[in-house]
């Protein structure tokens, strides 16, 4: 039994830890023009979250822990927010 919640739990870690990767190599990417055409916080900005965010999972795997949670709903209103108004 505790073998397939860890199996879970190592899955929902890299998906996770690869949604941050994402998020952070799209923010990297993209133009500071961009950022305030859309009117969200600016680029500099994100590139802190989300640096910091891959640095948590990175030192705390554990998916479902508070700092790691935080970064997740960090990356996921990133690729929502900016990511979602851009490529329309």
């Amino acid at each position: 039994m505790f073998e397939i919640e860890s199996g879970v739990m190592i899955v929902l870690s890299i998906a996770l830890f690869a949604a941050k990767g994402f998020a952070l190599v799209d923010c990297v990417a993209r133009p500071s023009a961009q950022f305030t055409y859309i009117e969200t916080l600016p680029k500099q900005t994100w590139l802190i979250i989300l640096v910091l965010a891959v640095l948590a999972h990175v030192f705390w795997w554990a998916p479902l822990g508070i700092l790691n949670l935080i970064g997740t709903v960090a990356a996921l209103v990133y690729l929502a927010q900016v990511r979602g108004s851009v490529s329309r």
